[in-house]
């Protein structure tokens, strides 16, 4: 494994210096550690959302949840791209527009400014939120870079997940979220380039999709099947729920701050061109992966793994690279792997450190220092839920992501269509929404129902029943 250990490296070096390149662009200022300046070009936003976005949660989680439930896989890629399609349409232009009138640095510091005036109440509760979940969020990507070295060098999961924590730092100190940025559009291109050479191998391997779905068949009948067996809500809502789940972009900071940093709002169309060119084919090879992981690997899901791995099917596509391409290719595959998900992860990061000196902190808002302190504290706090927590990186990612959505991104939605609320209100649905996630999850229905779509239905159910009853106080107040 020498030549891959090489490449690895050298491959690493190269693109952690594309965001080091980023330190001569910068400027010491709050405004271009966590929005870049607000002059990010359109391909860059997109590239670098669509790969902050599916680093760990499609190179670990997607491929392994493809392993277990077969052609059924691939109702969540067709819906989550519709979902996530809705929210480009209709929220991410409103969202670049008006936060750039009111020069909003985060998602909190959006939602929380109405009319030239901030709701500290509100702006502080969002900065808790992103500050947890986002934190949770950012233990998955070091779990999944973790998995790369383990597979690589044979490493136990917490040194890599340590490592995970000391690159992160060092990509948040070069450049804040410019350098997030300009290495996850480098890694974009790894990203894809291993998918695709990954899918290709195996297939050839295997012999075809003929000869793959005949594999599966003699496995288990159900791998090859269509449509999930026994859904408790039928199919219509677990395809409504797993649309919700792409839509639940709107509630993630670490994305959407790439969409407030894009250059202006007619840009937004021309990064959604770049982001869909990459995105549904990268969505569709990783279930193609999956399903070729079952085939070569049946075994995988009972396999004896080291401490720290909590789910043997995430180790798919590390396993599947050692074993159908050359060495070197080895080494450039899990080096993308791993450098793609601490980026992810120290963007996560950057934006929590926002959530503490903008929205926690407001009289840290000026302080470059502050913003550096809090990028620490927070990578800390994920190094050590990602050590301790028991659920695997596909659970961390999706609790994190709909527990942000159902929280921030229902009172987001009030906020870009200009609808009335008051605080009460918004942290009463931010808490009903993030609770019935949590409480979703644990139930035995997540299966059968993606979690989010109880979670941000039950919070705006909460704005309904506010807004309803307040209409009914007015009209009977008029009559009398």
């Amino acid at each position: 494994m020498e030549p891959a250990v090489w490449s690895f490296s050298i491959i690493l070096i190269l693109i952690t210096l594309a965001g080091v390149a980023s330190f001569l662009r910068r400027r010491r200022s709050t405004g271009d550690y966590l929005v870049a300046s607000r002059e990010v070009s359109p391909w860059l936003s997109a590239l670098s959302a669509v790969a902050t976005n599916n680093s760990g949660f499609m190179f670990i989680g997607m491929i392994a949840f493809s392993h277990r439930v077969g052609l059924e896989s691939i109702w969540m890629a067709i819906a989550w791209i519709f979902g996530d399609l809705t929210a480009w349409v209709f929220v991410h232009p409103r969202v670049r527009e008006q936060s750039g009138h009111i020069r909003a640095k985060t998602l909190s510091g959006l939602i929380g400014q109405h009319g030239g005036r901030e709701d500290r109440v509100l702006i502080a509760t969002c900065g808790v939120i992103t500050f947890v979940f986002l934190g949770v969020y950012a233990a998955g990507q070091f779990k999944a870079g973790s998995l790369a070295l383990h597979a690589l060098f044979g490493w136990d999961m917490w040194v890599g997940i340590t490592i995970g924590m000391v690159v992160v730092v060092l990509y948040a100190f070069a450049g804040g979220i410019r350098a997030s940025i300009w290495t996850d559009a480098a890694q974009s291109f790894v990203m894809i380039g291993t998918m695709l050479m990954i899918l290709g191998a195996s297939w050839l391997r295997l012999g075809g999709p003929s000869a793959l779905l005949d594999n599966l068949r003699e496995q288990d009948p159900a791998l090859v099947s269509w449509t999930p067996e026994h859904l408790e809500f039928g199919m219509a809502f677990y395809f409504l729920g797993l649309m919700f789940g792409g839509f639940g972009a709107i509630g993630q900071p670490q994305i959407m701050v790439r969409y407030m940093a894009i250059e202006s709002r007619v840009a937004i169309t021309r990064a959604r061109v770049w982001y869909f060119a990459y995105f549904v084919p990268f969505f569709l090879a990783s279930v193609g992966v999956g399903l070729c992981s079952r085939a070569l690997l049946p075994e995988l899901a009972d396999m004896t793994v080291a401490a720290g791995v909590t789910e043997p099917t995430e180790l798919a596509l590390p396993l599947m690279t050692r074993e159908l391409l050359p060495s070197v290719v080895v080494g450039i595959s899990l080096a993308g792997l791993f450098a793609a998900t601490m980026s992810t992860a120290d963007s996560q990061v950057i934006v929590c450190s926002g959530a503490v000196t903008q929205d926690i902190r407001p009289r840290w808002q000026g302080s470059y220092a502050a913003s550096r302190g809090a990028t620490i504290a927070v990578a800390v706090l994920a190094l050590a839920i990602a050590l301790y927590a028991p659920e695997g990186v596909f659970a961390l990612v999706l609790i994190a992501w709909s527990a942000l959505a159902a929280s921030l991104g229902s009172v987001l939605l009030l906020r870009i269509f200009h609808l009335p609320f008051s605080t009460v209100t918004a942290v009463a649905m931010m808490c009903v929404g993030f609770s019935t996630v949590v409480v979703w999850h644990y139930v035995g229905y997540d299966d059968d129902l993606f979690k989010l779509l109880p979670g941000l239905t039950a919070a705006l159910l909460v704005y309904a029943a506010v807004r309803s009853g307040t209409v009914l106080r007015e009209t009977v107040r008029k009559k009398h």
